[in-house]
Order: structure tokens, then C-alpha cells, then sequence
């Protein structure tokens, strides 16, 4: 399993622009969902996703990250909607 601060560096590196334009991101294991939670904040808006251990193992280890980078985007996308 990957630790915290690697993905959250994954993130950044996939999204570069995130945390530059008052985008903060946060990643916690929940032992009970046996998933990443990703928190993405922006002001007072405030969006959450989970991401499978599989996708980020794979994405970690440079073997596809699109299903990590798609939940990302999309959270992203919705956050900035708010």
C-alpha cells in the first residue's frame, strides 16, 4: 500500500495546478472502505472521492493512472462548479 504523502504528490504531478490556484488536496486511507479518500478543498467548497487500492497501486507504480486521473478531473470539475 502507498502512503500518503506519495499520493498526494501523484496528485499534484497529475494536476499540476492544483494548490497553485487555491486548490488544496488531501488524501487519508480508511482502514473501513479499504479505499483512498481524496479531499479536495477550494475557499469553503469542500468535494470528496475514493479511489480503490488497485487503481492507485497501478497508478503509483506507472502502470495506468487514468482511472485516478479521471476521478481527479472529475472532482476537480465539480468543485469548480460550486
Amino acid at each position: 500500500m502507498q502512503d500518503k504523502k506519495e499520493l498526494c504528490e501523484k496528485i499534484r504531478s497529475i494536476y499540476p495546478d492544483i494548490g497553485q490556484c487555491g486548490i488544496d488536496v488531501d488524501v487519508e486511507y480508511d482502514k473501513t472502505k479499504k479505499a483512498w479518500i481524496v479531499d479536495l478543498k477550494k475557499g469553503e467548497q469542500e468535494l470528496k472521492t475514493h479511489l480503490e487500492l488497485q487503481e492507485v497501486d497501478d497508478c503509483m507504480e506507472g502502470k495506468q493512472c487514468v482511472s485516478l486521473g479521471l476521478q481527479i478531473a472529475q472532482l476537480r470539475a465539480n468543485i469548480e462548479k460550486l
